[in-house]
């Protein structure tokens, strides 16, 4: 049994990390953290998880934590890097679900966190946790970046055509929505019911946090530059998120068919991308509470854009499904142990 810790455990990402570890084949939740909580059962303040495990939170110990075989940071940006130093040399996996070691240029993770960055020494070491690109890099890995929400559903959305050099890199669009649990657990007055249902808004527009990340990825599937204009959205929804994605076709007689069978061609043996049918129009509740992420391609009649719809829930390809999918594939398991929820209708 892989013994696992969770640090950060009270919000939403750490309570779907609870949610699917307490039901994981081979993982015995070992130190569950949380400073505001300690001693609380973890079913008390997560009702769903009674009878799935009697473990309370605790403090975050360096002692209990470096016991574990890996750790989780489900924590706000800027913890899990100051924490690093404890786990020097005590063979311990870590899989930091925050932005900390996502991005390889440190000084653009300073630029975009207005913070200094307190353990840039295992940046280069980091191994970005898409594991539809980077599966072998991740199996011998001891330190993951999971990757942020919209940049797991628009990197899955546009990887093939960016693989294959098919589509202008330099004016791709990516048009996302999210539903409100993207923005945690913390008091947020926008997040609020009355302040968000029965409306829906842009946000970021002029710069988002995540912009950084899907350039970095999207430019090295391409490998060259890529530019994208990435605007999000706040919908009235509590978990998914839909990113409608827009590229201009290098060679306008491609047919659409053709495309089609590229990308099925190219997610055929991945357990958690789904091509659906040309024509489909994938929505954000086909995939909740799932590791899945649907992908379809349309185009409009006398179009040269290839207009790609992709779906995930936030919470789990999103984050924590994400972060179990990259612990499987560290520990040598099969990279679906834990992850088969059937995702909930309606």
């Amino acid at each position: 049994m892989i013994k696992a810790g969770i640090v950060g455990a009270t919000g939403y990402t750490g309570s779907e990390l609870l949610r699917i570890l307490v039901q994981h084949p081979h993982v015995d939740l070992a130190v569950v953290t949380s400073r505001s909580e300690n001693g609380m059962a973890v079913a008390e303040m997560f009702p769903n998880l009674r009878s799935y495990t009697d473990i309370c939170f605790s403090e975050p110990e360096a002692s209990a934590l470096t016991d574990c075989d890996v750790v989780f940071f489900a924590t706000p940006h800027g913890v899990a890097q100051s924490m690093m130093a404890e786990f020097a040399g005590k063979g311990v996996k870590i899989i930091d679900l925050s932005a900390d070691f996502r991005l390889q240029d440190r000084e653009v993770w300073e630029l975009w966190y207005q913070r200094t960055h307190a353990c840039p020494e295992l940046i280069e070491s980091a191994v970005y946790g898409l594991p539809e690109v980077n599966r072998e890099r991740i199996t011998s890995a001891d330190l993951i970046a999971c990757p942020g929400c919209y940049p797991t559903a628009i990197q899955l959305g546009l990887l093939p055509v960016l693989e294959q050099g098919l589509v202008d890199t330099s004016r791709l669009i990516a048009d996302a929505k999210s539903g409100v649990s993207g923005a945690g657990r913390a008091a947020n007055i926008g997040a609020l019911l009355p302040e968000c249902a029965d409306s829906f808004k842009a946000y970021g527009v002029s710069g988002h946090r995540h912009s950084p990340e899907i350039t970095q990825g999207l430019s090295l599937m391409a490998q060259k530059s890529v530019s994208i204009t990435f605007v999000p959205h706040l919908v009235p929804m509590i978990r998914g998120i839909e990113a409608t994605l827009y590229a201009e076709l290098l060679d306008p007689s491609t047919p659409l068919e053709d495309i089609q069978t590229l990308y099925e061609a190219r997610f055929r043996d991945e357990p958690f991308v789904d091509v659906m049918p040309l024509g489909s129009l994938p929505d954000t509740r086909s995939v909740k509470g799932s590791n899945y992420c649907r992908i379809a391609l349309h185009r409009q009649p006398e179009s040269n854009t290839l207009i790609v719809v992709s779906v995930i829930d936030n919470l789990v390809k999103g984050a924590s499904g994400q972060a179990v999918q990259n612990m499987n594939l560290m520990f040598g398991l099969d990279e679906a142990a834990g992850l088969l929820q059937v995702p909930l209708m309606p």
